[in-house]
């Protein structure tokens, strides 16, 4: 059953959804999107934050106070590949590091509609050969991510793989975007129980993204690709997600491609509902699994 702090924020929710979704510029959705995080943003005491340019992708450095050595998260934001920054993620990213006890590496990938697809892929793997040449382990670098975000980390996972780059040590997902084509049945069966998200409301963002690549293609639509050989995965998502299938059908994809994953359906919630940590309790219970997921898979845990 959920909190009633979620409840009353759920509420909120359905409001700022009519304001962020609203037929108005994309310039003037990233500054409202940019204004909410900015209002919202509580970065935990222990934790430092720095700016540092990888190559030619800018990025945010999150450190926190105690953290096992040679760890490491690339996390790619969401936003639709359209909107969100470093800045709009700061607080939930510093504390999944925090959880996990690693540092962090937030990519400020190219946004469309200035820089389509391919771009946003080509600097998630900028980043991923940056820790690389900094002397970071594979096996102790996980990368993750949420919303767009998510199904970039996974897109990059896969890219590595097709490259026969050395792959990241785990994967973890939150509410993945994993399918452009939005097939999947609860885009419509969820539809009257998400409060954030609505069908269609994508439409745009898929048009200005993808250009006139296939939706299909497993860069864009991990959801379809070849998941063999990637390594261990967490899935996060909430029960009333439009997009929950993209979680529920890419669980059960991975599993028959012999990848040890792990979903989790957290009940009553909604789209990365973890940005609302420290305010909602289970936001704060969803990343300290997160933290034990890292910190078994790349932290000393794991040696």
């Amino acid at each position: 059953m959920s909190s009633f702090r979620t409840l009353i924020i759920e509420r909120i929710m359905r409001d700022f959804r009519n304001t962020l979704l609203s037929d108005v510029p994309f310039q003037v959705r990233r500054q409202r999107l940019d204004a909410v995080a900015r209002r919202g943003i509580r970065v935990p005491r222990d934790v430092v934050t720095r700016p540092i340019v990888t190559e030619t992708v800018p990025c945010e450095w999150i450190e926190p106070k105690e953290t096992n050595p040679g760890c490491v998260v690339l996390y790619l934001h969401g936003g639709g590949y359209v909107m969100g920054s470093s800045t709009t993620h700061r607080g939930l990213v510093a504390r999944i590091a925090k959880a996990g006890r690693c540092c962090a590496l937030v990519a400020d990938y190219r946004l469309a509609p200035e820089h389509s697809f391919p771009a946003s892929l080509e600097d998630a793997l900028t980043a991923y050969r940056f820790l690389l040449k900094a002397g970071y382990r594979p096996n102790r670098i996980a990368i993750g991510g949420d919303s767009a975000g998510g199904g970039l980390s996974l897109a990059t996972a896969l890219s590595l793989r097709d490259q026969s780059l050395p792959l990241p040590g785990a994967l973890f997902l939150i509410s993945p975007w994993t399918d452009l084509t939005f097939s999947g049945e609860s885009v419509h069966t969820r539809a009257h129980r998400d409060p954030l998200l609505k069908p269609n409301s994508g439409d745009w963002m898929i048009q200005a993204y993808a250009g006139d690549w296939p939706l299909t293609h497993p860069y864009l639509s991990p959801l379809f690709g070849d998941h063999h050989g990637l390594p261990p995965t967490l899935i996060q998502v909430g029960s009333e997600e439009i997009l929950f299938d993209d979680s529920a059908r890419l669980e059960k994809r991975m599993q028959e491609a012999g990848v040890q994953v792990r979903l989790e359906v957290w009940e009553g919630m909604w789209h990365v509902f973890h940005a609302f940590a420290p305010y909602v309790p289970e936001a704060l219970e969803a990343i300290e699994h997160i933290g034990q997921f890292l910190r078994r898979h790349i932290g000393s845990e794991q040696e």
